[in-house]
């Protein structure tokens, strides 16, 4: 696979499951029956409440990948896999014990907090949603040793996100800041014939 191609792949693979993420956050993803008989729906959002700041980071990190130099792509690689390992932690969580996750929705319908409202759930029936949240962290944990592997390979990015450099009349080069410098001091760092 050329590397071009390869880079974006992985750039759409760390925003896919970033995405996944989001969108399973905001599904249910347990209906819980209390001891009454009443049935609750759980969302991701109750369940897992972390899983939308992780998943917005996730898609921050697919756009700076984008754009990434060399160096850059190692440390944006090392954090994909941690967050996708973190996704996968918060989920896990919320399958382990779905009714304590589910504490905060029973204290809204019963008014009994604490322990005691978890004591209240009589079954749990789970949807696809938080194997979908977990599977969303480990695409993008894989992607990120995939982006560890491969990013050496990958083209740099355009122009347009350099630094820029400015030559001088004396042949040497300037940056933005020694032009503010410049600036701060009084001098007009555009004026021609200025050495």
């Amino acid at each position: 696979m050329p590397a071009r191609r390869r880079k974006l792949t992985l750039v759409l693979a760390v925003l896919g499951a970033s995405g996944l993420g989001l969108v399973a956050w905001t599904q249910t993803w347990f209906t819980i029956t209390l001891d009454t008989g009443d049935a609750l729906a759980v969302p991701g959002e109750v369940a897992d409440a972390a899983l939308a700041a992780l998943a917005l980071a996730g898609l921050a990190l697919g756009a700076a990948l984008a754009i990434a130099g060399r160096v850059a792509r190692l440390v944006l690689g090392v954090l994909a896999v941690v967050l996708g390992a973190c996704v996968v932690l918060s989920a896990w969580l919320a399958l382990v014990d779905p009714a304590a996750t589910a504490a905060p929705v029973v204290t809204e319908a019963t008014g009994i907090a604490g322990d005691s409202a978890a004591a209240l759930v009589t079954s749990v029936a789970g949807t696809a949603w938080p194997w979908l949240g977990a599977a969303s962290g480990v695409v993008l944990a894989v992607a990120g040793i995939a982006v560890l592997a491969t990013s050496s390979r990958w083209p740099e990015s355009s122009r347009r996100y350099r630094a820029v450099q400015v030559e001088r009349a004396d042949g040497g080069s300037a940056g933005a800041v020694d032009e503010w410098d410049e600036l701060s001091r009084g001098e007009d760092p555009t004026e021609p014939g200025r050495d």
